[in-house]
């Protein structure tokens, strides 16, 4: 067998090191070979005892994800082919040496059956024994390699046959991999997180002897795995055949109820696998549920504004048959079709969860980049996209801090079910300080109107301002050259598809400001006697949408071009407008801007978004005479409106700060120095 190159979580490693030789003896999870990146040194262990029979990489060859490093020849294949050269020598010497009668006897025994050992390796010979040791190996499960996610055992087991062992992961399905034989689990061959494919040994069963141990002979043979793993076969071939209705009910939210924002079929359509059909709401997310399975709506069963919890139908499919023919194909294989699970898979409850969003990839360049440097899976890689997760922020469980898909699941609950308690009281303190409405039916009456969810949601977060002293500082920005400028840029960014805004190179500017004033940035502390400063810039720009006002977050503006903030402001704001942001997409800011872009307005007062201090608020630009000593000018000028915490930041400091601010939008040259 192969030893190949893991997933070390970089796209390509230098072999630096070559610790055995051919002809070694190595055990399993013995270092074959170091490999070396520009980020960290890995040894790769084996996932296999044998003897090194070849090394297939030299010092210095780059290498990736699946690439054979070195090839083992198993102890047992080993060992087999020993006896059968002592058994050909056997045969020669008795050729030619006289033997006595009983002697003549075995050896004409041991040559009648030295082809069948020769065929049957070892095992033969050990089911003639008491006892037997089976290797159990991955059978075909319909894809070129997959990962060790969850070992089900443990030595000493005592397992039937198609028993579930090992559970293998690919980036398209989890399968249960069952025991060919029953017995004793006497040792386990891989661990969790190695990649394995078709004929990888997984554990070895000591099996009782007789006929036991000749029944399992058979199984383990390499051309007897693709028959076991065929029997799923026939579950693809009669899918097209048969039709049926399937519920899509709610999935495992994370939260105990939600509510119907959104229906996004009608009865009659035709919708694809994995296409989304309702979009649910609860206070802290917006998630869309996907069609588990192909085919045509017949039934709607939720209705808008309706409060829906996991397990309730949502709409009634009559699917095309390839969704469910598998679950019944697999009541009528019973045990044999454990393999086959990664069929049914999609339509578990389980696998929705971890499905809420569609196929985008809602991460940036920059953020896949970071979760490239994280050890992980492609399966868990492929989720944390989807779910756009950053990996280095949850914990990882797995051998040598490998990211398993539980540690993200549990990840994103963490996300979705952590409220934040405290605006939630000091909103019902708030509440209950005011007294109710008076009676308005002398008056003409009145007529309720449901506010959206979003803007449900905002209440308690803008009753927060009510409890910060804050003031508004005013000021006004010379952008004429600046605006000239992006004027001559906007052309060609046009013909890549970004708008480039004023507000890519305002948030700029600002991010450039606020690492030379940390305090605007800042935190003011539970115990109102210190501040707390924050290491990295993550800047909330204020969206308005049909349904109200939302902030997702621009991450490290610091970091990133003016070109690079203007492509993110644009998906912030699609998503945004789309209603596809997630939990993650508002968290974190420190800063936030908020414009009025061209609505109109000379200044206005924007509210401190706590836990923030300080928000900036851009009115539209307008020309006006400027005086220049002699003349007055027509100047493009900017109204600035700082609103600030003052319990954080003096009033001298907030005018140095837009003071220092129209310097820079003034001449955004000097950014550069």
């Amino acid at each position: 067998m192969q030893i190949k190159t893991p997933d070390i979580g970089v796209d390509k490693a230098t072999v630096a090191e070559i610790l055995v030789k051919v002809g070694d003896t190595v055990d399993v999870d013995d270092s074959l070979v170091l490999l070396e990146s520009d980020k960290a040194s890995v040894e790769v262990p084996s996932t296999s005892a044998g003897v090194v029979k070849s090394i297939l990489v030299n010092l210095g060859d780059n290498v990736t994800e699946g690439v054979a490093l070195v090839e083992l020849e198993s102890e047992d294949a080993s060992s087999a082919a020993t006896e059968v050269q002592q058994a050909d020598a056997s045969e020669k010497t008795s050729e030619n040496t006289p033997t006595s009668l009983p002697d003549q006897e075995i050896m004409q025994e041991l040559t009648s059956h030295q082809p069948h050992q020769a065929a049957n390796s070892t095992q033969a010979s050990k089911a003639a024994s008491s006892s037997s040791i089976v290797e159990v190996q991955v059978p075909d499960i319909g894809v070129e390699k997959a990962l060790v996610g969850e070992i089900l055992v443990q030595v000493g087991d005592v397992i039937d046959v198609d028993q579930s062992i090992v559970v293998v992961e690919s980036d398209k399905a989890t399968v249960e991999v069952p025991s060919s034989v029953s017995g004793i689990v006497e040792s386990i061959e891989v661990h969790e997180g190695d990649t394995v494919k078709e004929g990888v040994v997984l554990i070895k069963v000591k099996v009782a002897g007789g006929t036991q141990a000749d029944t399992v002979v058979e199984t383990p043979k390499v051309e007897n795995v693709p028959a076991a793993a065929t029997k799923s076969e026939p579950v693809a071939e009669a899918a097209p055949a048969q039709s049926g209705a399937i519920e899509i009910s709610v999935p495992d939210l994370g939260v105990d109820k939600a509510t119907v924002a959104e229906i996004l079929v009608k009865v009659g359509d035709t919708v694809e696998a994995d296409q989304s059909i309702i979009v649910v709401e609860s206070d802290k997310a917006t998630v869309e549920v996907p069609s588990s399975t192909a085919g045509v709506i017949k039934v709607i069963h939720v209705e808008l504004g309706q409060k829906v919890s996991e397990g309730i139908a949502l709409v009634t499919i009559e699917g095309k048959a390839q969704a469910d023919a598998a679950p019944v194909a697999a009541k009528a294989e019973a045990p044999k079709a454990a393999v086959t699970k990664a069929e049914t898979a999609p339509a578990a409850p389980s696998a929705q969860a971890a499905a809420t969003t569609d196929n985008a990839d809602k991460l940036t360049k920059e953020q896949n980049a970071a979760n490239s440097k994280v050890y992980a899976g492609p399966a868990v890689r492929k989720l944390a996209r989807e779910l756009g997760v950053i990996l280095s922020e949850v914990k990882a469980s797995g051998s040598h801090a490998r990211v398993m898909k539980e540690d993200l699941k549990a990840y994103v609950k963490t996300r979705l079910t952590t409220s934040q308690p405290a605006p939630v009281a000091a909103a019902a303190v708030q509440a209950a300080g005011l007294p109710k409405l008076p009676d308005f039916s002398a008056f003409g009456g009145t007529e309720e109107k449901a506010m959206t969810r979003l803007q449900q949601v905002s209440v308690p977060q803008l009753s927060l301002n009510n409890f910060i002293p804050q003031v508004t500082q005013f000021d006004a920005a010379d952008i004429t050259e600046l605006e000239a400028w992006r004027g001559e840029l906007k052309g060609n960014f046009k013909k890549e598809g970004i708008s480039l805004t004023i507000l890519a190179f305002i948030a700029k500017a600002l991010a450039h400001l606020l690492k030379e004033e940390p305090y605007f940035a800042g935190h003011l502390a539970d115990d109102q006697k210190s501040v707390l400063l924050r290491n990295e810039i993550h800047m909330g720009i204020a969206v308005a949408t049909p349904d109200g006002l939302t902030v997702p977050v621009l991450r490290n503006p610091d970091q990133k071009s003016v070109k690079q903030i203007a492509v993110e402001l644009g998906e912030l704001s699609k998503k945004a407008r789309e209603k596809k942001l997630s939990p993650k997409d508002l968290q974190g800011a420190n800063f936030t801007i908020t414009s009025l872009g061209s609505i109109g307005g000379t200044a206005f007062t924007p509210l401190v978004n706590w836990p923030q201090v300080a928000i900036l608020g851009i009115s539209p630009a307008t020309m006006q005479p400027v005086w220049n000593g002699e003349s007055f000018d027509p100047r493009l000028m900017l109204p600035l409106s700082l609103s600030y915490d003052h319990r954080v930041i003096n009033g001298a400091d907030a005018a140095r700060f837009t003071h220092k601010l129209t310097k820079l939008l003034a001449d955004i040259r000097t950014l550069l120095l």
